[in-house]
């Protein structure tokens, strides 16, 4: 069985090249290793290879997770970038220091509201519905520039930039043409006088593409950890 270690080293060794044939620094990505549905012992795995980003999807699981890794907390950067519901806000603005999922108005505010003020500002991701799939949250891409303005004018907390999950595809021209679309939403937003430097998109089948469109944080589970 290959080791978490192992694998890590394949999917940094896969960015550097999606880096070099698109002409950027690999600096310029950050790995953001997945580890919903894996227990705290591979997330401690992973850190011993150098991981330090990690990402969950469920609150409650994550913050077990966080609690048993207690002595690592100041050196790991836990991400949500599952659905947040109303309810669960104040624990998220309590112990994460990232958030991708931000669909709506409200989130951010609840957030910004129940951030601790001797912590540093959560830095927050807006997520957009760039495939317009029914079944995924997200902005929609039109609503976008209203809620951005807002977001950025909240305290305790930083928006950095967009997320979205497109829809699979196989072909690596479809793959990147989304990515590309999240890219031109940013470039837009900043255009308008936002200062966002992040796109979070990519993941284990389409890091290629994503990096291809200038993604900066690559989102990776199975490629990582294996399949759950």
């Amino acid at each position: 069985m290959t080791s978490v270690i192992g694998n890590l080293q394949a999917v940094r060794s896969r960015i550097a090249a999606a880096c070099d044939s698109a002409g950027r620094p690999v600096q310029a990505v950050t790995l953001l290793a997945v580890s919903k549905a894996f227990p705290a012992e591979a997330v401690r795995e992973a850190f011993a290879g150098g991981q330090r980003a990690f990402g969950e999807n469920y609150v409650q699981e994550a913050t077990s997770k966080i609690e048993a890794l207690g002595d690592l907390r100041a050196q790991i950067e836990w991400h949500l970038i599952g659905p947040l519901q109303s309810n669960k806000t104040r624990i998220v603005a309590e112990v994460f220091d990232w958030v991708h999922s931000v669909d709506r108005l409200k989130i951010a505010q609840r957030l910004s509201e129940q951030r601790p003020p001797q912590l540093p500002p959560l830095q927050l991701c807006l997520q957009v519905n760039i495939s317009g799939e029914p079944s995924k949250s997200g902005l929609d891409p039109a609503e976008l520039p209203a809620v951005a303005a807002a977001v950025a004018a909240l305290p305790r907390v930083r928006l950095r930039g967009l997320m979205a999950i497109p829809e699979p595809a196989a072909d690596p021209a479809a793959q990147r043409a989304p990515h590309r679309a999240l890219r031109e939403l940013l470039e837009r937003l900043n255009a308008g006088g936002l200062a966002l430097d992040t796109l979070s998109m990519g993941m284990s089948a389409d890091l290629e593409a994503a990096i291809a469109e200038d993604a900066t944080m690559v989102r990776v589970g199975t490629a990582i950890f294996g399949s759950r």
